[in-house]
């Protein structure tokens, strides 16, 4: 598998699936996936425009959509790169902002897909790293390779997990 390389283009699968890049949040495919995401977690958002707006403003995001044979949603991440920097040292990372898988196909192997294609871009675009943060799932990344981060907390308090991807 590979992730499509220009915004929003598309990648079928003989399986059915279709992976889509997202560069426009706005898109009703991929805000229909993100309010399911939101609604499943007990978020409301009053102005969802509003929000992804925002995400469109932010000019870094970026999201793969997968969508089943029948266009029903089966999951998306959304990830960026990050930039750390301190007065001597400076180092880009991949950071998965978004992910959601749809309840119904949990352990079918999408999740690991979608988190080793996001990982595969960052690869190609020299970045090393990859960084998120969860409070749901902790032993999904564990087992993908992901160790939590001691001393580095996230503002939410959700626990950080890196990962080297050389």
């Amino acid at each position: 598998m590979t992730l499509p390389e220009s915004g929003n283009s598309t990648v079928h699968y003989a399986t059915g699936h279709t992976d889509r890049l997202i560069t426009d949040f706005t898109e009703p495919i991929f805000a229909a996936a993100f309010q399911c995401y939101f609604a499943e977690l007990g978020i409301e958002v009053p102005d969802w425009g509003r929000l992804f707006r925002q995400m469109n403003d932010e000019g870094s995001n970026t999201a793969l959509l997968r969508t089943a044979a029948d266009g029903r949603d089966i999951g998306f991440i959304q990830f960026q790169p990050i930039e750390f920097t301190s007065w001597f040292f400076r180092e880009t990372c991949g950071f998965i902002r978004e992910f959601w898988v749809a309840e119904d196909v949990r352990g079918g192997g999408h999740g690991a897909a979608l988190l080793g294609l996001a990982e595969a871009h960052f690869a190609r675009q020299g970045i090393h790293t990859s960084i998120l943060t969860t409070d749901t799932a902790p032993d999904f990344y564990r087992k993908r390779g992901y160790i939590q981060a001691p001393g580095c907390e996230a503002r939410n308090g959700d626990a950080v997990f890196v990962k080297r991807l050389d």
